[in-house]
């Protein structure tokens, strides 16, 4: 490293420089003699000299003779020291030996800015995240533009959510938080040109797969380009009313889930071009997917001023909000038929994930009037948190990692230690529902965190943990799609990891059923949210680990990424698939993670469920 880029010159390091070259007493006192006019009046004569000996005995006595009831400290000291513990010694008594000993070298103050650019070049690093986007959008647009997603290995593109061209929409508002104006200019004009006669030709599609990402998608990129400042922000494409009008047009269609249903829970199968709905096969609706349209159909209402949005959508939590629970925790199957919920599988993984996520966020989503109506919102979410905590939280053997585990037969069945990788969420919306976007520091200062936000912040960062090791203890360096954890009543010591170097390779087991990769952001996005919060860089560290193993083993030289069939030997196969988050979600999230934490902050913005940003209420220039 050249000295141009460190925030001191090489001298300093060396310590040459006199600024922070120590002396002793006596040297700076004969050195102040030297240089005074006391050398020449006080010193010429035998009464100086006795005075200034009588003052350098003085001082001496004073220094031995100071002491402190202060007594001394034990500190642990990390694994592989000799001794278990060391004494500090904190008292302010000197030893006559130590009074001519050298004062240690300290190194020059440096500024908090200073310290971290000493470390990884994260701008460097966020640079290299946002290639991996544009190898990926190239190989979108080279051999499967206007398709919902790309197969990178058989080159073509496949319409598996309704033929919305869902990728393009997807991408379109982390090309913009990136600055890629080419893509923004690309994906903008296909929208422009091609989107609307879509949405009015298509047959069916998923009402919850195209809220989350197309409509998702066409509003954040209307706030976003409406900006006329912003870190990063580009204006590249169409106008922003082409994204609203666009979504209008969607959204209208997508109404008819809602007024389809004798019940306020929507039909989960919407035909875009009658438009009508119908309920799944089995006639039931996930719990999830009911409750994962709000913040985009609640911020359609806010920039259209026109309420039927909302009111449609927000009748559906008033609505769950009347329902039977377990300790604020809900089964994953809703009949739209009857209102009620169906089974009694528990759980925070598919199908039940996203439910808790927006009870929070919608609640945060309100801004200033978060506390008018909606506070049912955010009590449902914290009654849910205490279930979670009370009958969902276990610890691994033999190395006590954290996991939130189901219950598949309901509340009186027996729990399985098995976590999907989409559990991974919950580390982040513990951390945002603590401090409610703000650093723990700021909150800690402000008194604003209670014992249960504290308790939920140390759960948020222990899940964490245990959503990386997902990570670490496989060959590839990414995690599984599920996983189980091994208990005093669950164990399979044939079906680990792969990594034999990893601590807890005996905790997780990855049945053989489970091993794929999907390029999920889940994990990702807790990091994210977590480095916001906390401020702690290991957040960081981590997230580029596992950027370097989608690197590694998912990038195809072609262009795109694939998922994968087995993460747990090397080489591992790829599947032949990109799908639309990957560039949405995992990109976008490993971007911000990188980069500074004034870009789209989280007390000014939430992420919907498909990380497109939403903004809050009053937080942010309404446009």
């Amino acid at each position: 490293m050249s000295s141009k880029s460190l925030p001191y010159s090489n001298k300093d390091i060396l310590y040459d420089n006199a600024k922070f070259r120590h002396r002793s007493v006596f040297k700076v006192i004969n050195q102040t003699l030297l240089a005074s006019k006391v050398k020449h009046h006080c010193t010429s004569c035998s009464t100086g000299k006795f005075l200034v000996l009588l003052m350098i005995l003085g001082i001496a006595c004073l220094l031995l003779t100071h002491t402190s009831s202060t007594g001394s400290v034990s500190y642990g000291v990390a694994n592989g020291s000799r001794n278990d513990t060391y004494e500090h010694n904190i008292s302010g008594g000197i030893r006559f030996g130590n009074l001519f000993r050298r004062a240690p070298r300290l190194p020059p103050q440096l500024t908090p800015d200073q310290i971290g650019s000493s470390g990884p070049n994260w701008v460097d690093r966020q640079e290299n995240v946002k290639k991996a986007f544009i190898h990926a959008w190239s190989g979108y647009k080279r051999y499967a533009m206007g398709f919902d997603e790309l197969m990178p290995l058989s080159k073509q593109g496949v319409d598996g959510l309704g033929g919305l061209g869902a990728t393009v929409v997807d991408a379109l508002d982390t090309a913009m938080i990136m600055g890629v104006d080419e893509v923004v200019s690309e994906a903008g004009s296909w929208i422009e040109k091609h989107l609307s006669s879509r949405i009015s030709d298509k047959g069916q599609v998923n009402l919850f797969e195209t809220t989350i990402r197309v409509l998702g998608g066409l509003l954040s990129a209307y706030h976003l380009s409406s900006l006329n400042q912003g870190t990063n922000l580009t204006l590249k494409g169409p106008e922003p009313a082409v994204y609203l009008e666009t979504a209008k047009n969607l959204a209208d269609r997508l109404l008819s889930g809602f007024t389809s249903s004798p019940t306020a829970i929507p039909f989960g199968d919407v035909v875009l071009r009658d438009p009508s709905a119908h309920p799944a096969p089995d006639g039931l609706s996930s719990t999830s997917e009911v409750s994962t349209l709000q913040l985009e159909f609640n911020y359609l209402s806010t920039v259209s001023n026109d309420p039927k949005y909302t009111v449609a959508a927000m009748k559906v939590l008033e609505h769950m909000k009347t329902l039977p629970k377990v300790e604020g925790l809900v089964p994953i199957f809703i009949n739209p038929n009857s209102g009620e919920f169906s089974g009694n599988n528990i759980r925070l993984g598919s199908r039940g994930d996203s439910y808790y996520e927006y009870l929070l966020k919608v609640w945060l989503q309100k801004g200033l009037n978060r506390e008018s109506n909606l506070t049912y919102l955010y009590d449902m979410y914290e009654e849910a948190m205490k279930g979670v905590k009370h009958r969902l939280v276990r610890k691994s053997i033999p190395n006590g990692l954290v996991f939130v585990g189901e219950l598949p037969y309901g509340a009186d069945g027996d729990f399985s230690p098995k976590m999907d990788h989409l559990v991974c969420f919950l580390a982040g919306t513990l951390a945002l529902g603590a401090t409610k976007g703000i650093t723990k520091e700021k909150a800690l200062r402000d008194n604003l965190l209670n014992f249960e936000d504290l308790e939920n912040l140390k759960l948020a960062e222990d899940l964490a943990e245990t959503c990386f090791q997902m990570y670490s203890v496989t060959s590839t360096g990414l995690a599984p799609e599920i996983a189980y954890f091994h208990t005093e009543e669950f164990s399979d010591g044939h079906l680990d990891g792969g990594n034999k170097s990893s601590k807890y390779l005996n905790d997780i087991i990855i049945k053989r059923a489970d091993r794929h990769n999907l390029l999920r952001p889940e994990t990702v996005e807790s990091l994210f949210v977590l480095h916001r919060i906390t401020e702690d860089p290991k957040y960081r560290e981590w997230g580029w680990q596992i950027f370097e193993a989608f690197e590694k083993y998912t990038r195809v030289d072609t262009g795109g990424y694939s998922s994968l069939d087995e993460v747990t030997t090397i080489p591992p196969h790829k599947r032949d698939k990109m799908e639309t988050f990957f560039l949405g979600e995992t990109l976008k999230y490993l971007y911000l993670l990188f980069g500074n934490s004034s870009h789209v902050p989280l007390d000014k913005y939430v992420f919907n469920t498909e990380a497109h940003p939403i903004p809050i209420e009053g937080a942010t220039k309404r446009v």
